[in-house]
């Protein structure tokens, strides 16, 4: 596929200087993989927007190579500093209040006060930030509101040939959307992801609250309907039927012609990286429904249940 480009200090530049032209390009990152464009660019932002056909009212997650970049767009304060600390570079995403003479897109963030910033830490996106004079904003590689992509060839079966430039770095090793968690006005978890809300509550020495109601949207992931493959989803199943694709978790369950198992070891971190590829998969082969047992609600099992439920929605 000629939109597919190894990594390499050559297609490196080559990624460098399209961004600089205010173009798109899809990119991996160590939860998913993301169309990446110029954060401080009106012409980028809206270049993103209609390649996804995503809501206005959604917000893009802004990334940096560094603090130091960060500081002349979004209000650091104590807890930030603390979970950057211990989570950055990785899945976790801030909303910060936004600065006044910050240069990001209003598009970006969708006019809100607000900011989503992330430090990711797969080494590809890494090394292209830290070459570029400006932060990237990358949402999820995908047509709004369906399955995100984890492999390069996930992307091309998404856009084909509207990405011209496709940056391969393998499958992504979490395979699941950053957690999303605000130090904006109120401390809560937005979103959940491979950083778990106890781990948060034990760096910030308080309760992580997560809302229940959803008023005004200031986050990506807070979608209703959301990582849907276009196909019915029922959930907490306990039998196969023929007619639908059963996934399944844990020792008890073997692949089979209409059984996918997400981790026959009980592994919730590979039932992660795996859930979005079996979903694309049972897709693919032709299924019109898919069944899900109960997935256990602990640590990344939390992600994985909110996922599927805004799958199913």
């Amino acid at each position: 596929m000629k939109n597919i480009y190894k990594n390499s200090q050559k297609n490196l530049n080559k990624a460098k200087k399209i961004l600089e032209k205010n173009n798109i390009i899809a990119v991996p990152t160590e939860t998913v993989y993301g169309l990446a464009g110029n954060a401080y660019s009106d012409k980028s932002i809206k270049k993103i927007y209609k390649l996804k056909n995503r809501p206005k009212i959604n917000p893009l997650i802004i990334h940096y190579y560094n603090l130091r970049s960060l500081k002349k767009d979004a209000h650091l304060n104590e807890k930030f500093f603390k979970l950057y600390k211990r989570f950055s570079p990785g899945p976790i995403t801030y909303i910060l209040q936004k600065r006044k003479g910050s240069k990001i897109s209003k598009f970006a963030n969708a006019k809100l006060k607000s900011i989503a910033v992330r430090f990711p830490s797969n080494k590809i996106i890494r090394n292209l930030l830290k070459e570029l004079k400006f932060p990237l904003a990358i949402p999820s590689a995908n047509i709004s509101s369906a399955v995100s992509p984890v492999s390069s060839i996930d992307v091309f079966e998404e856009f084909g040939k509207k990405i011209n430039f496709i940056l391969d770095g393998g499958a992504s090793s979490i395979g699941l959307e950053s957690t999303v968690i605000s130090l904006y006005d109120k401390t809560q978890l937005l979103r959940p992801g491979a950083v778990h809300s106890k781990e948060i509550s034990g760096v910030l020495r308080t309760k992580v609250s997560n809302p229940k109601k959803i008023n005004k949207i200031i986050s990506p992931g807070q979608l209703k309907k959301h990582y849907s493959p276009g196909i019915p989803i029922i959930l907490n199943c306990k039998r196969v039927d023929d007619k639908a694709a059963f996934i399944v978790f844990g020792k008890k369950y073997k692949n089979g012609k209409n059984i996918f198992n997400l981790s026959s070891k009980s592994d919730l971190k590979e039932a992660g990286k795996k859930l979005y590829k079996t979903l694309r998969k049972i897709k693919k082969l032709g299924y019109k429904k898919i069944k899900v047992m109960k997935i256990p609600n602990n640590k990344i099992g939390i992600a994985i249940n909110d996922r599927l439920r805004r799958a199913a929605y």
